[in-house]
């Protein structure tokens, strides 16, 4: 496998590879779904954001230029800084790093695309669409004013009426439902679109980088959905989850809250270092020095960042014992960054480093980041955050951080990629004035602000009184500002003078990089994939470029027809089969739309119009699922090196399977979430959970709720049989999953009815309205089953569906098989829970 294909190659192959691959012409371009497009226009839609949180950002500098400034009243300031952080954080960081890695990461794997390319095309239009509605809602005096931490009782329907704080809650909710739908295609991509012979201990690092930001993605922001939704429940039907007077606590916000935030913060951090771990060598003309610590160390930086989401609490009154936790978790994550920052240091010494563009931010974003780095010591010990806390020295840490830890390395990808993308590179000239202007600027901005912080200026003050000690630390920022806004506005000139977008032959590998992003290139990526045997194969495999080009390894053509990839071993990434990838179609666009509009109406309570926009999406999606999944089967295909491999798979080693296994993850993470408040809230009100004898659903009950649960697994087990026999299934089939879901449902509405005839009502305590969360998230898991459980009917009843193209139905069956096991466990916590604890 390791040596190319030599034999001649017929003469239409790259043209029925080309014609697969060909972007459709006209308004048509909006359906497409090759990651080339969708990452190219996902990256512009994420640095427009930029500018616009960048605009208000210039806003806030200008008010607080001087003392008693009143060029913004108060209301509008809160409204501008809510807006600005909101948009940095939720609209550009996590955008922007997914666009890139749906433009770079299968070409860094030599992938054809991510293998769920409607997906990818689905996430953005929703995020673009919800995103500039959520902007343009600063124009109608409806933006959120509560900061982009959204602290309840601040933002509760007592305090914050009106529209403001639900276009946050909503939108940024379904916002981070599309940050999910991303990680689940970056998770299943970096594991199985691999090219042949990358095994894990060849995988470049930022592809390892990319695949611990999705698991984080993963478990993190299901936090923040759960919290969204206790919030919005509360706002809009009075569930009183944070009103201390029925049993609730506004502390469990922040738990919630800083449980997705602090992870945030190494979310946005580990792929801008798995992109330094890319640029850097290439710069430096040598491998990486450590590579194997710097993989462990992303690993357990994701893995450390969630023990110090109370970092962010110190002052709210915990126990000393947590606090000492938690001070200690904080010092040690700083181990594995420092062992990244000492990997990059070794690596510049070991080889000749270049003094580009790329690796002028390269250097800045080491300074700026460990400057924040230092700062972030600092505040993980408690003495001090309990002097620092809500000043001004917390806002210079967290840009320092975040903009140094994020949009350096952010920069410094765009003048080191744009030339395999376009047909003409960024300035050099232009890019080292835009570095000076960015460098300079946002030092004299963010570092003054540390001394404001130590004068006691507090944060989130929209003017302040003269003869403080501010003044000139205030104007020195301002200053800084406007400096980054140029070094910005000439990034913008050089783009557009030079940024060609290459169709079909970009500039090429000007750096001279090792990795296979610079192969040359189509709308198909490579022509062909080929055998990995290093973690620099343009450097260790002579004339590797001109055999891909000449199509001497695998997929040189379209063997289907179709768009195809290949689907590889997730540990030695060998070759399991063809994928058959789906083209361009409008029915993700308008499910997008749908979607958005669905979530939009629900903010301004247009109940019918949203309801409507659900029911399009719904079809929409239904629609473009039904034509992915191929109907007749196909036999086994040439893929190039006298290999055959199967166009169709199920069970483990089929992608299908493993995005539903995410899927669970993100499912049992929230679940996870509602649990934690559920107890979180009876240690904080026990006096408000019943006791033993006023249960409200007697042992019979529960019973017949259990036994419809156990019912409906034994019929599921059946019509897994039913359609492993050889024969045609559709009767048994049918009618088994017919029952199977109607005891579902019917377990719900028994455990559901016993306690609303007991007279529990959610808007009575805390208690009461957390058994209905956990019920209604049961409920919402049962209706899922309940369409995917028809969508399946509908496929056998087709014909699509029998004992070797199976697919749909072992999908539905591991939905099903979760929604059970969390129906079992929601049951045991709302039964068992106030009997013997």
């Amino acid at each position: 496998m390791e040596l190319p294909n030599t034999l001649p190659r017929p003469d239409d192959e790259l043209v029925t590879l080309e014609r697969a691959w060909q972007f459709p012409s006209g308004i048509r371009f909006l359906t497409e779904v090759n990651n080339i497009f969708v990452g190219l226009v996902y990256v512009g839609a994420a640095f427009l954001f930029f500018l616009l949180a960048g605009i208000l950002a210039l806003l806030m500098r200008t008010q607080l230029a001087v003392p008693d400034n009143t060029l913004l009243g108060p209301e509008t300031y809160n409204q501008v800084f809510t807006m600005h952080g909101t948009i940095m954080m939720f609209l550009f960081a996590i955008p922007a790093v997914e666009g890139i890695s749906v433009l770079l990461l299968p070409n860094i794997q030599a992938a054809r695309d991510l293998p769920f390319p409607r997906l990818s095309a689905f996430a953005f239009w929703a995020y673009l669409v919800g995103g500039l509605v959520f902007f343009c809602s600063l124009f109608f005096e409806l933006a959120p004013r509560g900061g982009w931490f959204m602290y309840p009782p601040l933002t509760s329907f007592e305090y914050d009426p009106g529209d403001n704080a639900d276009f946050w809650l909503l939108g940024i909710g379904f916002i981070e439902i599309s940050a999910i739908a991303g990680a689940v295609e970056i998770v299943v991509g970096v594991l199985l679109t691999r090219a042949p012979g990358m095994s894990l201990d060849k995988m470049p690092v930022y592809c390892w980088a990319m695949l611990v930001f999705a698991l984080m993605v993963i478990f993190a922001f299901p936090a923040m959905i759960a919290g969204t939704a206790l919030l919005e429940l509360e706002r809009s039907f009075h569930w009183p989850f944070f009103v201390a007077d029925k049993g609730g606590d506004p502390v469990l916000w922040q738990h919630l809250f800083w449980f997705f935030g602090h992870p945030d913060v190494y979310i946005i951090f580990l792929p801008a270092a798995g992109m330094v771990s890319m640029i850097l060598p290439a710069m430096a003309r040598t491998p990486l020095v450590g590579y194997r610590l710097v993989v462990a160390a992303l690993i357990g930086t994701g893995f450390l960042s969630f023990g110090l989401w109370v970092h962010h609490m110190y002052a709210t009154g915990m126990p000393q014992l947590s606090l000492s936790y938690f001070n200690a978790a904080s010092m040690a994550v700083s181990v594995p960054t420092g062992i990244q920052i000492f990997a990059w240091i070794a690596t510049i010494a070991a080889g000749r480093l270049q003094f580009k563009v790329p690796t002028l931010f390269i250097l800045g974003f080491l300074f700026v980041f460990v400057l924040g780095g230092l700062t972030g010591v600092m505040l993980a010990a408690v003495p001090f955050d309990w002097q620092a806390h809500d000043t001004y020295f917390v806002v210079a840490h967290l840009h320092y951080v975040v903009f140094g830890g994020m949009v350096f390395p952010l920069f410094a990808a765009f003048y080191y990629w744009i030339p395999s993308l376009s047909r003409r590179a960024l300035s050099e000239r232009l890019g080292r004035w835009v570095f000076g202007l960015i460098f300079v600027g946002f030092n004299v901005s963010f570092f003054p602000m540390h001394i404001t912080g130590l004068l006691g200026m507090p944060r989130r003050i929209y003017t302040y009184p003269a003869g403080m000690g501010w003044d000139l630390p205030n104007l020195l920022s301002t200053v800084g500002a406007f400096l980054i806004a140029a070094g910005v506005g000439l990034f913008l000139v050089d783009l557009i003078r030079n940024l060609r977008p290459a169709t079909t032959r970009s500039i090429g590998n000007i750096w001279d990089a090792g990795t296979l992003e610079w192969l040359p290139n189509g709308n198909y990526a490579s022509r062909s994939i080929p055998f990995v045997t290093s973690l620099e194969p343009l450097w260790d495999q002579p004339n590797l470029a001109e055999d891909v080009a000449a199509g001497a390894y695998f997929l040189p053509g379209a063997p289907t027809g179709y768009r195809e990839t290949l689907i590889t071993s997730p540990i030695h990434a060998r070759p399991l089969y063809v994928l058959q990838m789906p083209g361009p179609s409008w029915a993700a666009l308008i499910a997008a739309i749908a979607t958005a509009a669905f979530f939009l109406l629900l903010t301004i309570k247009w109940l019918i119009p949203a309801l409507f926009a659900g029911g399009v999406a719904l079809i929409m999606v239904i629609r473009w699922l039904w034509t992915t999944d191929p109907g007749p089967s196909q036999p086994p295909v040439p893929i190039g090196c006298g290999i055959m491999l199967p166009v169709y798979m199920t069970g483990p080693m089929s992608h299908s399977w493993w995005a539903m296994i995410v899927l669970g993850l993100v499912s049992a993470t929230m679940f996870a979430c509602y649990v934690f408040s559920y107890f979180y809230l009876w240690t904080v009100s026990p006096g408000m959970w019943p006791a033993e004898a006023s249960t409200p659903a007697s042992d019979a009950e529960v019973l017949r709720s259990l036994l419809c649960l156990l019912g409906s697994a034994a019929l599921l087990h059946y019509a897994q049989h039913a359609l492993a026999s050889r024969r045609q299934p559709p009767p048994r089939l049918c009618l088994a999953l017919s029952l199977a879901v109607a005891l579902l449902v019917g377990a719900f509405v028994s455990d559901l009815s016993s306690h609303w005839e007991s007279g529990l009502r959610p808007t009575d305590s805390a208690y009461a309205a957390i058994v209905y969360v956990l019920l209604a998230n049961q409920g919402f898991f049962v209706a899922v089953v309940l369409v995917m459980a028809c969508y399946t009917i509908a496929r056998s009843v087709a014909g699509l569906l029998n004992h070797e193209r199976r697919a749909t139905f072992d999908n539905t069956r591991l939905f099903w098989l979760y929604t059970m096991l969390q129906g079992l466990l929601t049951l045991a916590i709302l039964h068992g829970a106030p009997r013997f604890l």
